[in-house]
């Protein structure tokens, strides 16, 4: 998908940028805390991109360097189909590139088969799954849900990679 000419992406995020993520997060994730492989990780600690179509903020992605690479927590595009995901994804890989990763990783539920087409087409593959991860991350996240979307019940993590 192409990429609007009147989309930015910014890293730096200010206060009241802050406020905006922290209210995305519990609107669209249940809180500001994400659980993948059985670990808490609190996304106002996270790197942030926002993208932005003119002085609208119309998404944002939050990630997390680490030894293995960069693992995309959490990526949020406010009207589908514009390219606004596409071009957070294109953004957290090329930082990723920079800060020396060789791969970009990221979990999805099972239930999430929007974000498994979604990141298939964008040259990610399935490298594992967890069954009943997130029978367990609930104990951690009471607020996520039992059922989801398509009216799947949600049990398990999908990780998917791209190799950079």
């Amino acid at each position: 998908m192409d990429v609007p000419a009147s989309l930015r992406i910014t890293t730096t995020v200010t206060d009241t940028d802050k406020a905006w993520l922290a209210d995305l997060w519990v609107r669209e994730w249940g809180g500001e805390s994400m659980i993948t492989r059985g670990k808490v990780h609190h996304l106002s600690e996270m790197a942030a991109l926002i993208a932005w179509d003119g002085e609208q903020r119309v998404g944002a992605a939050t990630y997390r360097l680490a030894e293995d690479g960069c693992e995309l927590m959490s990526l949020n595009a406010l009207a589908g189909g514009k390219g606004v995901g596409t071009a957070l994804l294109r953004a957290c890989e090329e930082q990723a590139r920079l800060a020396g990763c060789r791969r970009v990783w990221l979990i999805i539920s099972n239930d999430n088969l929007d974000a498994l087409r979604f990141y298939q087409r964008r040259g990610y593959h399935l490298a594992a799954v967890y069954p009943g991860a997130i029978d367990e991350a609930r104990k951690l996240k009471p607020s996520i849900p039992e059922v989801g979307y398509h009216g799947i019940a949600v049990r398990d993590e999908i990780e998917l990679e791209k190799v950079l």
